[in-house]
């Protein structure tokens, strides 16, 4: 048995924070399915958005992140992680993120001068960035002051299978007691004993089989809140990004939204321009509004894709701006000084998640959740450009601050796992068979245009398939690629059941059954036990 004081799962952006910020004072376990560096979190390109130039506030930060969110974010959420934007900032900076100084083109009066950009439903430039690689800059940082700091243990290649609560030893007002983790080495699983427990997750892209995610966003957080008892919400809010490269080679690389903010224009193969048809805002209209705008074009026209060119911008400013893109591109035989880039939309953002209040706490006592597995009404039913590193960082420090204040929690004995009833997996076909149909069904049938009889569809197979998994579960030794397709049927479940209570299109839920928008919203609110509430 392991025990420490905390323990955060996942190591991406959130993760890191919580855990750093909680270190000097406790000994923190990071728990991560693969390396410390393989996180969504390091993937991001655009930045972090906050208000550091005095021609911008934070009332107009707010302003269009409500925009954004289509009617469902949480003002006072909203308000409370934006105000806290530019202290975010500098905490960034002094752990040694070196974001772009300011070259010029775009003249601001941030304090540090940094260079500030914009992106899609931003009224200011008001992103802060390392080049077109951010989370790569941020994760690097924060990876360095992790693995040096002497009260942070590193489970590296260990996946959390669930955890364990007072519910499930009988002992109703426990809280988090710890969870069961996977040791994918040695395939034993640990028992860890740990009164305060941090799910930093990430997202569950992979649910769906075109995503921008990487290998590891398979819904684990949410789906492992959701079976200790906490709510869920707005999970039928998937953000797909409208501009992920479409090439055979290129798994996953996105074309971050800055490029639409610095003069990219979306044009078809014969070089039209097709997004000011759709919406006044043209190619700087929110993520959903263009993501639907592609889908609408490819599916009238028979396309593969469509081109995003930024050709009439100055080479140099682009190899400069854009220069992980432009690389990746030139690779794959795209030089984006003269040519389009080929893109598609793809599953990008979880904007639901486990339902939290300020301080990140969940309905658990002991258990919070930070980040992209997290619902702290900042999103809505869209999130706005980088509001989510954003929200990594305000919120990490959030958890932080809370188990810092609080006095320490009762720890038990835990039982070891048991796997005495069950054998080694005699057909592993079946995991990978089930994975490929489900995240091929939800893609067909829960995508970025929906329909109830669609939706139907895709939960009656959802139905049949967690039979399957669960069948196995209960039979054979587990293994990650087991567990992270129980987590998947689970999350796409409850995007399913989401999206089927929606009688109405909002932000990112579009149904062609109802597209007209209701007069008040109202997330969409999931608890075990208990019909779902809208």
């Amino acid at each position: 048995m392991k025990q420490f004081d905390v323990a955060v799962i996942g190591s991406g952006l959130a993760g890191l924070t919580t855990a750093l910020q909680l270190a000097d004072n406790l000994r923190v376990a990071i728990i991560c399915k693969r390396s410390v560096s393989e996180t969504a979190s390091r993937w991001a390109q655009g930045g972090i958005a906050a208000v550091r130039d005095p021609a911008d506030s934070v009332a107009e930060h707010v302003q269009d992140t409500l925009i954004a969110g289509g009617g469902l974010c949480e003002r006072d959420s909203v308000q409370f992680i934006l105000e806290n934007a530019s202290t975010a900032i500098d905490w960034l900076v002094e752990q040694g993120v070196p974001f772009s100084p300011d070259d010029g083109d775009a003249p601001s009066a941030e304090p540090n001068g940094f260079h500030l950009t914009r992106e899609g439903g931003h009224s200011h430039r008001r992103i802060l960035h390392v080049a077109d690689a951010t989370g790569d800059a941020v994760q690097t940082a924060l990876e360095a002051k992790v693995r040096q700091h002497p009260n942070i243990a590193l489970f590296e290649h260990h996946m959390v299978i669930d955890l364990i609560t007072g519910d499930r030893l009988n002992e109703k007002k426990a809280g988090i007691l710890g969870a069961y983790v996977l040791d994918e080495n040695t395939q034993r699983v640990l028992t860890l004993n740990c009164p305060y427990i941090v799910l930093a997750c990430g997202g569950a892209g992979k649910v769906y089989n075109y995503t921008t995610n990487p290998d590891t966003a398979t819904g684990d957080g949410i789906a492992m809140a959701w079976r200790a008892g906490c709510r869920i919400a707005n999970m039928e809010f998937i953000q797909f990004h409208p501009t992920c490269l479409y090439h055979p080679y290129a798994k996953s690389f996105l074309i971050t939204e800055a490029v639409r903010g610095e003069g990219g224009l979306l044009k078809l193969p014969d070089g039209t321009r097709f997004m000011p048809a759709h919406d006044e805002r043209a190619e700087l209209a929110p993520r959903d509004v263009v993501a639907r705008a592609i889908d609408f074009e490819m599916k009238k026209r028979g396309l593969d894709c469509v081109y995003l060119d930024i050709s009439h911008e100055p080479a140099e400013k682009l190899k400069k701006h854009f220069p992980t893109i432009y690389q990746r591109c030139l690779e794959l035989g795209i030089d984006i000084t003269r040519q389009g880039i080929p893109v598609v939309p793809a599953a990008h953002y979880t904007c639901g998640g486990v339902v939290t209040d300020f301080n990140a706490r969940t309905d658990i006592a002991g258990l919070y959740a930070v980040g992209e597995t997290a619902y702290t009404g900042l999103h809505g039913a869209n999130r706005l450009a980088s509001n989510s590193l954003l929200e990594c960082v305000v919120m990490g420090k959030a958890a932080a601050s809370h188990i810092l204040s609080k006095p320490h929690r009762e720890t038990m004995d835990l039982p070891e796992w048991d796997e005495s009833r069950v054998t080694d997996p005699d057909e592993e076909v079946v995991i990978s068979h089930n994975w490929a149909e489900l995240r091929q069904t939800m893609w067909n049938y829960v995508g970025i245009v929906r329909t109830d009889k669609r939706l139907e569809r895709a939960q009656h197979r959802i139905k049949l398939l967690r039979d399957e998994i669960t069948e196995f579960y209960s039979h054979f030794r587990v293994s990650r690629d087991l567990l992270e397709l129980r987590n998947l049927v689970d999350v796409a479940d409850m995007i399913v059941t989401s999206a089927l209570s929606r009688k109405e299109s909002r932000g990112l839920h579009y149904s062609a059954d109802y597209q007209g928008t209701l007069p008040r919203a109202f997330p969409t609110v999931l608890q075990r036990g208990r019909k779902k509430s809208t």
